[in-house]
């Protein structure tokens, strides 16, 4: 019998807002995501998003919600169950919130922050995870600003193949910008992945994964603000022993940082989107991942990133976790 494969795609979704630049929620979006990730062949098993709201003045002012307690989430799959509908198909997804951050002016939510995890539940089956209590990895840099900065987390899940009932475990993660208050920041060229403050929640991150991977394959994957090449890329592939997916199936070079282009801003172009992953797992493609501008992705134009979709198999090899004491590396 041969090995089931699986798919994953991750993707910033920019609160459903790119129509807007950002500075609230539409309709529209929901709707084209939703077609976009429906018109998947296969299907993905999991998809993982960032920039998720739960309820707040930015996701509601545009599009209305269409009950009361309705979430952002919610909204959007809504738009997954009429495009499914549309074409009589089941949906199967089940979708998880981690909530990030909370950002009130008296008693009035100005906006949310959060990420999401979609999983289908045809394939997979959810043994655990995190939603209540997703783990934080926030370096703060400035203790004072503490309570203003964005929170960073990262959500878990260990899921189980329905086929054969083989777990695997799933990080979703979106690392904050590189800190202006650092004195790198100042001099250095290439500032996105160089941050001390990313360096700090990458080495979190690398350890959260570990202590609760169980020595099972995962994947690990989100918004890392960092190109490869960077030193968070570099301490990622390097010290932490993480498989990059597009390198491992040659759809990059991972010494090149700007190769590849994720997402953009204005005339910028950036790769600041991965899917990483423990030995254990063997990536196949990457089938569907186009970079950002590609105007024949169907994700194009959607919001300022693009999904990395890969599909991978699971190896019956041993699973080799990074040392917790690998060292932070330096900037440059």
């Amino acid at each position: 019998m041969t090995d089931p494969a699986l798919r994953i795609v991750t993707y910033n979704v920019r609160y459903f807002g790119h129509m807007l630049r950002g500075l609230a929620s539409t309709l529209g979006p929901k709707r084209r995501v939703a077609a976009a990730l429906a018109g998947l062949d296969p299907l993905p098993d999991v998809v993982c998003l960032q920039e998720v709201e739960t309820t707040s003045l930015r996701s509601t002012i545009a599009d209305r919600p269409k009950q009361p307690g309705e979430t952002q989430l919610m909204a959007f799959m809504g738009r997954m169950e009429e495009t499914f509908a549309a074409q009589a198909r089941d949906m199967p997804y089940e979708a998880f919130y981690f909530r990030a951050h909370h950002y009130k002016l008296g008693e009035v939510s100005l906006y949310t922050t959060g990420l999401a995890v979609l999983v289908n539940t045809r394939t997979l089956q959810v043994d655990k995870h995190n939603v209540a209590s997703p783990q934080a990895i926030t370096h703060h840099h400035v203790q004072r600003l503490k309570d203003r900065k964005q929170s960073r987390i990262c959500a878990h899940m260990r899921l189980l193949r329905r086929a054969d009932g083989r777990p695997f475990h799933v990080f979703n993660t979106h690392l904050s910008l590189p800190t202006p208050f650092a004195r790198e920041f100042w001099s250095t060229k290439d500032k996105m992945g160089c941050g001390v403050n990313q360096l700090h929640e990458a080495r979190k991150l690398a350890d959260f994964v570990n202590a609760h991977s169980a020595n099972e394959p995962f994947v690990v994957c989100g918004d890392f603000n960092s190109p490869p090449s960077s030193p968070v890329f570099r301490y990622l592939t390097g010290d932490a022993r993480l498989t990059c997916a597009q390198a491992a199936v040659g759809q990059i070079d991972p010494t090149v940082s700007r190769g590849f282009p994720t997402a953009g801003f204005m005339h910028m172009r950036m790769h600041l989107d991965h899917v990483f992953s423990s030995a254990g797992i063997r990536w196949l493609d990457t089938q569907e991942t186009s970079p950002f501008g590609d105007a024949r992705s169907r994700f194009h134009g959607l919001s300022d990133h693009m999904p990395i979709v890969a599909r991978f198999a699971l190896d019956a090899a041993p699973v080799t976790l990074a040392t917790p004491d690998a060292a932070i590396p330096t900037v440059g």
